[in-house]
């Protein structure tokens, strides 16, 4: 159980206007301050253009779908079907090649 403990730390990240205290893995904490960054960012973005005209809420949501969407382009990005039905036709052809030699 130390061992388990000692590889979680726990940090206060500060998300716009308020602190949230969380118990995360140690090796992950940057990821962790980084996204903290990126939704403070993207929630001041939308609060300076909306704040008044929008509540707070739909201001979130609002930062959340600009978020998800940028997530969702990055996932496009690395979608490796493509690649993995050319590999897999070259593969065949390769040892049907090799097979053809013995």
């Amino acid at each position: 159980m130390a061992e388990q403990d000692k590889d979680r730390l726990h940090i206060r990240l500060h998300l716009y206007d308020e602190d949230v205290d969380v118990v995360i893995n140690r090796d992950e904490e940057e990821y962790y301050r980084k996204a903290a960054k990126l939704i403070t960012d993207r929630y001041n973005a939308y609060a300076q253009v909306y704040k008044g005209k929008k509540t707070d809420h739909v201001i979130g949501l609002m930062t959340l779908v600009d978020i998800a969407l940028m997530y969702q382009k990055q996932c496009s990005h690395n979608d490796t079907k493509p690649y993995d039905s050319v590999l897999a036709k070259l593969t065949a052809e390769l040892e049907q090649v090799l097979g053809e030699q013995t």
